[in-house]
């Protein structure tokens, strides 16, 4: 525990058998949960764990059962409604099995995915055991070894202490980022957070491809879990749902780790597309969900106004610009739509943005 607070590790590992050992070692002792998610390893993965979980002798702290089934009265239809989403949404993750015969008296809690269902179905799966375990504060590891445990406590810490829903490390803010980090990776990430800062509303965010974070029991219980995108673009889409339900988010500086004896499989060519366009999809739910069906706000009007004056002035540039290649004059009419059309609809989305800024200022701690 930390500050008397529970405090679980979820650990997604896909062929980790050289690492994982290191980072069940280093746990530091405050953690009383370390929920290793094997997801579907070809390798030794799966037995390098096993071996720890016979040999670990830790003391651990005694947990609560998953919800019991609620009995019907005629004031508690919510509470079953919800019981009973809780029963079927097991159904909705990646088919897994518990290895662990009694998860009350072990530490290291080992849950294999049968079959790949990728880094942030990984992820979803550990949210949802500490969620069903009312665990305080859950941080993420990667199992390639590429987070300091030292670090560890800073990262949890903002939650027990000062509230926050959700923490995340930061190493582009870290002194040594630009020598550190390998150059396609920190221009692939910086391109990416800036799409996510729009996307998701949390505007003074930057490094949103770490997977370094911990979140609140209140904010897993917020947000759809099972509904997290499965692959590498997880922590974006995460951040957009936290930023629907009003989570407050707070960054933390972490040093990066690199060339530890981890091996890559985040290939950054295929990655940017997917993870783009995955940010665009969730910009236009965010707008629609949070600012026009759960509590309207003007920045909807604008973003929308913007976006029909961009549509109409398309014609009108592509006439100016055929124009210009053909070196024929252009007329008055088309210039003068293209201009204003151009000139709202940047006014337009500028005030969008300067209201989206302002609204979402209060969740940044």
């Amino acid at each position: 525990m930390l500050k008397n607070k529970t405090i679980a590790v979820v650990v997604p590992a896909y062929n980790e058998e050289k690492q994982i050992g290191s980072v069940i070692e280093t746990m530091p002792d405050f953690v009383d949960r370390i929920i290793i998610i094997n997801d579907y390893s070809t390798d030794k993965t799966a037995r390098v764990v096993q071996e720890y979980i016979e040999k670990d002798a830790s003391k651990v702290l005694h947990l609560p059962k998953p919800c019991k089934k609620v009995k019907p009265n005629r004031y508690n239809e919510a509470d079953r409604v919800l019981y009973e989403n809780h029963e079927k949404e097991l159904d909705s993750y990646v088919l897994s099995e518990i290895f662990n015969t009694n998860e009350e008296k072990d530490r290291i809690i080992l849950i294999n995915h049968q079959e790949n269902g990728g880094v942030g179905a990984a992820i979803s799966r550990g949210y949802k055991w500490c969620k069903d375990h009312d665990i305080d504060c859950t941080a993420v590891m990667a199992g390639d070894g590429q987070m300091d445990p030292d670090e560890l406590e800073s990262i949890c810490l903002p939650i027990i202490e000062e509230g926050i829903n959700y923490v995340k490390g930061n190493r582009l803010i870290h002194q040594s980022a630009w020598f550190v980090i390998p150059k396609v990776r920190f221009f692939g990430n910086s391109i990416l957070s800036i799409l996510t800062k729009v996307a998701s509303g949390y505007w003074r965010i930057s490094d949103t491809q770490t997977g370094y974070t911990a979140i609140s029991l209140k904010a897993l219980n917020a947000i759809k879990i099972h509904k997290i995108y499965r692959g590498y673009g997880m922590p974006n889409d995460l951040l957009v749902k936290l930023n629907i339900v009003q989570c407050t988010i707070k960054e933390v500086e972490i040093k990066p780790v690199y060339r530890v004896g981890e091996s890559s499989k985040m290939r950054i060519y295929k990655v940017i597309p997917k993870i783009s366009f995955l940010l665009v999809k969730s910009f236009f739910k965010r707008l629609w969900v949070k600012y026009l069906f759960r509590d309207f706000h003007p920045l909807f009007l604008f973003y929308n106004f913007s976006f029909m004056l961009g549509i109409i002035a398309l014609p009108y540039t592509l006439k100016i610009l055929k124009s210009i290649y053909l070196s024929r004059p252009i007329s008055y009419e088309p210039l003068l739509a293209f201009m204003f059309l151009t000139i709202s609809c940047f006014q337009s989305l500028t005030f969008a943005m300067w209201m989206d800024i302002q609204d979402n200022e209060r969740l940044y701690k």
